[in-house]
């Protein structure tokens, strides 16, 4: 089975900021504008999170553009809070992995998949100053190995 998938943005800080465990795809409730917004690749998921309220889990603080050909009056909030859809079963097990273990939701992307808007998000710790300190070490290392291959070559 082939997928079609256009990303429109990334969170790359979430993986400064954050340790990765796991990753889930989700659907996300848009208005017809902010997809073609989305389409041209106006979204910015800078500190932005996801939280479960009512059994139900929400996106907050993702910024859309709104859409230039739109209507004035009709256009949405673009800093709105967005509806996700997931699973119940789903829902339930990361209300306890984020009550239990003191981890957070965060978006890392999103993208078309077949032509329906997604979202990736992640369960994640925060790091400290010298985790990240430490991740910065290692990224310098591994491209002075990368250069000092390369210039063999």
């Amino acid at each position: 089975m082939q997928y079609n998938v256009k990303i429109v943005c990334q969170n790359k800080k979430a993986y400064y900021d954050y340790f990765i465990e796991e990753t889930f795809e989700a659907g996300i409730i848009l208005k017809g504008s902010e997809v073609k917004s989305l389409l041209q690749g106006k979204a910015n998921l800078k500190d932005s999170y996801a939280r479960i309220k009512d059994g139900e889990i929400f996106l907050a603080n993702m910024h859309i553009s709104p859409y230039a050909q739109a209507d004035k009056f009709t256009q949405p909030d673009p800093d709105r809070t967005r509806k996700l859809l997931l699973h119940k079963k789903e829902i339930n097990k990361l209300l306890g992995k984020t009550h239990e273990k003191g981890l957070t939701l965060i978006p890392t992307k999103i993208y078309f998949k077949n032509g329906k808007a997604k979202i990736e998000l992640a369960l994640a710790k925060g790091k400290k100053l010298f985790d990240k300190r430490e991740s910065i070490k290692k990224k310098t290392v591994e491209r002075e190995m990368e250069k000092a291959v390369k210039s063999r070559q």
